[in-house]
């Protein structure tokens, strides 16, 4: 819309956003040392600062910059295809209970 100015994201730019940075490596699964937490955290700063100056910038979004080839979605029409036979494949799974994968959990709960 001319004339519009986008100030929706500035509101955020300047809320401090503290992320522990020790539980999103344990989760991952990562085992850090204290000097790397501290690196990744001044470094997470930067680009959460960098992100906000972005963000606060003003003027109309230009939709043709989205991406420089211009590309276009290709859909085709979905159709019934024969598929695995499920007791066959869960035959093949190190753990399988009343027709389903089992699996372990995928994020620790404290």
């Amino acid at each position: 819309m001319p004339g519009r100015r986008w100030h929706l994201v500035s509101y955020y730019a300047s809320m401090p956003i503290e992320i522990d940075i020790a539980h999103v490596a344990r989760l991952a699964r990562l085992g850090l040392s204290d000097d790397e937490l501290d690196s990744y955290k001044t470094q997470l700063g930067v680009i959460l600062e960098h992100a906000a100056r972005v963000q606060s910038l003003e003027g109309e979004p230009h939709v043709e910059a989205a991406h420089p080839l211009g590309l276009a979605n290709a859909f085709r029409d979905d159709e019934l295809r024969p598929s695995l036979d499920r007791d066959e494949v869960l035959s093949q799974a190190p753990v399988a209970l009343d027709g389903y994968f089992v699996v372990p959990p995928a994020m620790e709960i404290e």
